[in-house]
């Protein structure tokens, strides 16, 4: 999907420079094969200006670099240029400079639309990194928001009880029923789906299968396949084992570090 967009988006930028191009001679098809020509330029400049030189020196605040590495890059651009209004001189105009679209020719002008592609582009990342640090930003204040409750309101036996969740050991679903074994002797049943109690529980609780959510904190032992808790064997599906093992080894290199310390 990612990949797909960045195809329209180039795509869109060949047709509107086609346009552009076109509407100064009236060629609209010697504009396209000028544009084609040149949008590897363009497409290379805007990537390696945004995706490398940016985030490594700009972002890190190595300013002179960036600048030096940007003069750089803008005159090997504009050989670049100079190399495909060459060929299209070859190719597309026989030889004959009257033949040549006034735009192909204006270098000045091709370096200014170059630039502003790369820019737009660049603020076309700028703004979805902006939208993705906020989803960050609001995803970690909703687990702060959780951690910071502590416990579960549940519809158990037509009453609200409050569950504390480090009481809780496991959920199971069992068809129109979640069961919830705590720390006391009689499991708990609430006719809530799985899937929303989830969306409820904080981070240190792993959906393990579609029919388990287990506390992180009460794991007794595990493997790829399977993990114990309250002296119980639980499943670990194949859909989420790679989240699972991933969060367990990460939790146990953090204890590791910290008990170093």
């Amino acid at each position: 999907m990612k990949i797909l967009k960045h195809v329209l988006f180039w795509v869109a930028i060949l047709s509107v420079l086609t346009i552009v191009f076109g509407s100064v001679n009236g060629n609209y098809l010697e504009s396209f094969y000028f544009v084609a020509m040149l949008l590897p330029v363009v497409v290379g400049t805007a990537y390696f200006f945004n995706n490398y030189l940016a985030p490594h020196f700009l972002f890190k605040r190595k300013t002179f670099r960036f600048i030096l590495y940007s003069i750089y890059l803008l005159i090997v651009s504009l050989y670049l240029e100079m190399i495909v209004i060459t060929l299209a001189f070859i190719f597309l105009a026989n030889y004959q400079y009257k033949n040549m679209n006034p735009v192909a020719s204006n270098v000045f002008v091709l370096a200014t639309a170059l630039y502003c592609i790369v820019f737009l582009y660049g603020f076309i990342l700028l703004v979805r990194r902006s939208f993705a640090n906020q989803r960050v930003i609001q995803g970690f204040e909703a687990e702060m928001a959780k951690q910071q409750t502590g416990f579960l309101l549940l519809r158990v036996d037509r009453q609200t009880v409050r569950v504390m969740q480090d009481e809780i050991a496991y959920l199971e679903s069992l068809g129109d029923y979640v069961k919830i074994m705590t720390a006391a002797t009689r499991p708990l049943l609430t006719k809530e789906k799985i899937s929303k109690l989830n969306e409820r529980l904080p981070a240190s609780f792993l959906r393990i299968h579609r029919s388990y959510i287990v506390n992180s904190g009460k794991i007794q032992s595990y493997n790829s396949e399977q993990l114990r808790i309250k002296d119980i064997t639980l499943p670990i599906s194949r859909t989420y084992k790679k989240t699972v093992l991933h969060a367990l080894e990460g939790k146990v290199a953090w204890q590791s570090a910290a008990d170093s310390d």
